[in-house]
């Protein structure tokens, strides 16, 4: 786990303690105890005259070993907390050579330490709120001593990693060079013949005024940022304990507020979304991709390809975007380029960088350009003939080996592979909008699609920083077919009585980023209304059915886009602002569909919406299209706004109890009818007493 190398230098011998527990050098109950060992052997040999610690491969430490959080092992000692006081207190110095990527409980090591150095590959972070914790092993006391309030609450609070060169110039590491363990071996020695004083925390209260701006800037930043979610809030708190107590006092006040969160089920719920995702991005198979992704085609330069564009650049690849008309093309490069400019003035991008992603996308009205094209991702208007006719002409003008994929959002895709030679080189690739931002993408897996193929997708969608998460083919897939039934219940309760804005709050402040009346706006009214167009031959006479959302857009209302929808909206603004004449209009559809309207209470509102959302989930697990219940979580945190601190809504299922939910939907049957016939899987899990987490 830990490995001890004694070095024999001109100026004395040097302990070098290496890390070796891959892939990511966690510091789990096992290394603490090997560390332990190996430094006690190295502080106890009187010949050894300074220590250096350091990892292994491209990891010093990716930290705790969170799947021991809230077991037995996570008691083990010596706890990370007592390894940094040793290592603070030993009497010979102590340098870290950060020699890779050193987040959470792995920086906290090295703050420990006399002194840092790190690779120039290095970075250096801690991510704890984003897995509903905080740095527990003193990162809130010590980061801030080190490197002052202001890059601390950047770093403790926005979760993000720092590079090597950003360390240093915070001064959270000494040096920077190629070879971190020999010039970490250079700096030990000098402290140890006092040529250079270690770096060593000073245990006093910080010497600076109380910054009330700052902390109320990064309270702010906070709840915008991880919305709904506690623990960046108690670590802002425990960054306020340094300007007031000494060291040890703020360390016990961080360690009961790690306590506290660890053991809360947001902490739960968001550290099953971390495993999910790393779970959801495995394929059933093992086989390799045949083709390596260089260049990538994008049919469409609307809202979708342009953003799928930006994405693929973004990465580095060679695209080629092709819209059918000239003015067409440069209607979507003009939308491209005004989002670049925007991200430049944001800071995201220098402006070297933007033209950098901007010269990687070629424009084209040529189907032709598409000939030496890996993969091509059509992102045309959601109708099956323009999808057939655009696959009809790829499968004429690309390689054999090329990849054709469709971004449709319901569509069927093997009837779009049916019009091609290659059905299994044919998939879907569901990005979300906007395509450069969200990070889901759900990967439709045709009846025919290979292995190899998927492999090759699963790998892209990795390099461009999109969580991939492979679904079967029915309508909808996975998200969507779920999001049907949500916006359903949302339709009915504005018949029975409800406002939009009722909906949209009640459903906010559950945690999902927008209600589904808002977010049917901001996608569009017009989409949801094909789609409900083309299902109504196939709709069951006898089932109920709301007019509200089609009577909307037959009055020309399809939501921002035209300036009004379920709400209206001001030039410019997206801020929704509720309209007498929608409540007008909704009166009238419950009056001629006979319904009486009445009181309907947040609970209601919540439990109909996303109860609708677990028990079609449910069925989609067990029709197969989903591989796991907590792939169905990734899609709906991570593409549709559900809370990450409730886990999506299969955790959230657990974590209220399915019998409450099975009980809460069969009372809804009774009351409402065929829509909520339990799922059988639902059933059949509550009557084992099992969850969904047991799948």
């Amino acid at each position: 786990m830990v490995k001890l190398e004694l070095r024999e230098m001109d100026a004395g011998r040097v302990a070098v303690l290496r890390i070796e527990n891959p892939p990511v050098n966690s510091v789990g109950s096992a290394v603490r105890v090997s560390l332990d060992e190996q430094l006690k052997a190295a502080l106890s040999d009187a010949s050894v005259k300074a220590v250096v610690l350091t990892g292994t491969a491209r990891f010093f430490s990716g930290g705790a070993d969170i799947r021991e959080f809230n077991t037995p092992k996570a008691a083990v000692r010596p706890s990370l907390r007592e390894l940094i006081a040793q290592i603070e207190a030993a009497e010979k110095p102590i340098v870290a050579a950060i020699n890779g990527t050193a987040l959470g409980g792995g920086l906290e090591l090295t703050l420990g330490c006399h002194g840092r150095v790190a690779d120039p590959t290095a970075k250096l972070g801690l991510p704890e709120v984003k897995l509903g914790v905080l740095p527990g092993a003193g990162g809130t006391q010590r980061l801030p001593r080190l490197i002052g309030l202001d890059a601390a609450l950047e770093i403790i609070v926005g979760g993000e990693p720092v590079t090597a060169q950003q360390a240093l110039e915070y001064g959270l590491v000494d040096d920077v060079d190629n070879d971190p363990v020999a010039k970490a071996i250079e700096l030990a020695l000098t402290i140890a013949q006092g040529v250079r004083a270690p770096r060593r925390v000073d245990h006093d209260p910080m010497d600076m005024p109380a910054s009330a701006a700052a902390f109320d800037s990064a309270r702010k930043n906070a709840e915008r940022r991880y919305r709904g979610c506690i623990a960046p809030l108690e670590a802002i708190a425990c960054v306020e304990k340094t300007l007031t107590t000494k060291l040890e006092e703020g360390l016990e006040f961080e360690r009961d507020r790690f306590q506290y969160l660890v053991n809360g089920d947001q902490s739960k719920a968001q550290r099953h979304i971390f495993f999910a995702e790393r779970k959801a991005a495995k394929l059933p198979s093992d086989e390799p991709a045949d083709v390596k992704i260089r260049r990538v085609g994008v049919v469409g330069a609307g809202t979708m390809g342009g953003g799928i564009a930006m994405s693929l650049a973004n990465a580095g690849l060679s695209v080629v975007l092709m819209e059918q008309s000239d003015a067409a093309l440069e209607r979507g490069w003009g939308t491209i380029v005004r989002n670049y400019e925007t991200s430049q003035r944001r800071g995201r991008f220098t402006a070297e960088e933007v033209e950098e992603r901007l010269a990687r996308i070629q424009r084209s009205v040529d189907y032709a350009d598409f000939a030496d094209a890996d993969l091509v991702i059509e992102a045309a208007f959601e109708d099956m003939a323009v999808k057939k006719e655009i696959f009809s002409r790829l499968d004429a003008v690309c390689r054999p080996d090329a990849i054709l994929a469709s971004n449709t959002s319901r569509l069927d895709i093997d009837e779009i592979a049916g019009v091609t030679s290659r059905p299994e080189r044919v998939l879907g690739m569901h990005f979300f909008s906007p395509a450069n931002v969200m990070r889901l993408l759900e990967v439709v897996k045709g009846a025919q699609t290979s292995n190899a193929v998927l492999a090759a997708v699963f790998g892209l969608a990795t390099r461009i920083g999109k969580v991939p998460v492979l679904v079967g083919v029915c309508d909808g897939f996975v998200g969507n077919r779920m999001v049907s039934h949500y916006t359903r219940e949302a339709y009915f309760l504005l018949e029975e009585g409800a406002t939009p804005a009722q909906i949209d709050g009640a459903l906010r402040r559950f945690g999902m980023a927008m209600g589904p009346l808002q977010m049917q706006d901001m996608a569009g009214l017009d989409i949801s209304w094909a789609a409900r167009k083309r299902q109504a031959p196939t709709r069951p006479a006898h089932l109920r059915y709301s007019k509200v959302a089609d009577r909307i857009c037959e009055m020309g209302r399809f939501g921002q886009k035209t300036g009004s929808g379920f709400y209206r909206y001001e030039p410019g603004s997206r801020e929704p602002i509720p309209d007498p004449e929608v409540h007008a209009l909704i009166e009238q559809c419950a009056a001629e569909a006979g319904i009486v309207r009445r009181d309907i209470s947040d609970e209601e509102i919540v439990e109909r919406t996303i109860f609708a959302l677990v028990n079609e989930a449910a069925k989609i697990v067990q029709d197969g299209i989903a591989q796991r219940p907590s792939d169905i979580d990734v899609v709906y945190v991570a593409g549709y706004g559900f809370p990450m601190f409730r886990g999506g809504p299969m955790f959230y299922a657990d974590t209220v109890g399915l019998e409450h939910v099975l009980n809460t939907i069969q009372r809804f049957h009774k009351e409402h009818g065929e829509f909520w016939t339990p799922a059988p899987l639902l059933e059949e899990l509550v009557r084992s007493g099992r969850r969904f987490s047991d799948l």
